[in-house]
């Protein structure tokens, strides 16, 4: 039987996840095949018995399911278990097992664009879901200056932060409070769904107030620029778009899954091209 790989979303149509796995494997010369599903918030563990009937060797989840997912994998990775949220299984002698790749993936792409140390740094993040667990429990590890979060369900965001492993200085606010502080930051990373294809003309919040030197990321790939980032080059301000986090996190995942590593650089350019832009 052939190797069968998925994602697992909720939206899942604009995911260009199939595009990089399947050119991956191809190149690899496995004949396997990578497939996204849209699966519903009640219809998770289903979809998840499902796949393992099927014989699925491995699968990507993303919003909403990447902390919910937990609760009916066999096993969860102590990486994935330390940022409390899954983006990655494998299947292994029967059984799934979950990991996470989405900080390692979002730390590459953010260093790139930084020219100071994270310990140097004060950081704010917009979210409070998966990837953002990922995220701030990842960048909590260097100790930056101080790490707060602002969402709009105020006790989900002091949820992450009391439950993080390892303590940093962090508080949560509503986006109105974060919009009056932007000034306060060195790095401001959107971590929601908000402005991605379709509704390109969502932004989660303005940053008229940003100081001049601050680093705009955002972890929406599609579009390549959503609107918050559109502003924040208005602003003069330098952006980290989610090409690299998204690739990042895809080619450590094909690797937990085939054991080979993919040509990083050209799953990039399929995005990149994919999405209207030069490719790399």
């Amino acid at each position: 039987m052939k190797p069968l790989y998925a994602l697992i979303a909720n939206p899942v149509g604009h995911s260009m996840s199939p595009d990089i796995h399947n050119a991956a494997l191809k190149e690899a010369g496995i004949d396997g095949h990578y497939h996204g599903f849209q699966v519903e918030k009640n219809q998770l563990e289903y979809a998840i018995k499902g796949m393992k009937a099927l014989g699925i060797s491995g699968f990507n989840v993303t919003v909403p399911h990447k902390v919910e997912i937990m609760q009916y994998l066999d096993k969860i990775d102590v990486t994935a278990e330390r940022l409390k949220a899954v983006n990655t299984v494998r299947l292994e002698d029967g059984h799934f097992v979950g990991y996470n790749t989405d900080g390692e993936g979002f730390l590459h792409s953010l260093l790139d664009a930084l020219d100071q140390p994270l310990s140097q740094l004060s950081f704010l993040m917009i979210g409070a879901g998966g990837a953002a667990s990922a995220i701030y429990t990842t960048i909590a590890e260097y100790a930056p200056k101080r790490f707060d979060i602002t969402n709009r369900t105020i006790e989900k965001a002091e949820a992450l932060i009391e439950n993080a492993v390892g303590k940093i200085t962090s508080s949560a606010f509503a986006l109105k409070t974060a919009e009056e502080r932007l000034g306060d930051y060195d790095v401001i990373i959107h971590t929601t769904s908000i402005g991605m294809y379709p509704n390109v003309n969502e932004t989660p919040l303005s940053l008229a107030n940003a100081k001049k030197t601050a680093v705009i990321c955002d972890i929406v790939y599609n579009p390549l620029e959503t609107k918050l980032l559109s502003e924040a080059k208005q602003l003069g301000l330098k952006t980290v778009d989610g090409v690299g986090m998204f690739v990042g996190q895809a080619a450590r995942a094909f690797e937990l899954w085939t054991g080979i590593t993919p040509d990083v650089k050209k799953m990039k350019s399929i995005v990149i091209e994919k999405l209207g832009g030069t490719p790399c």
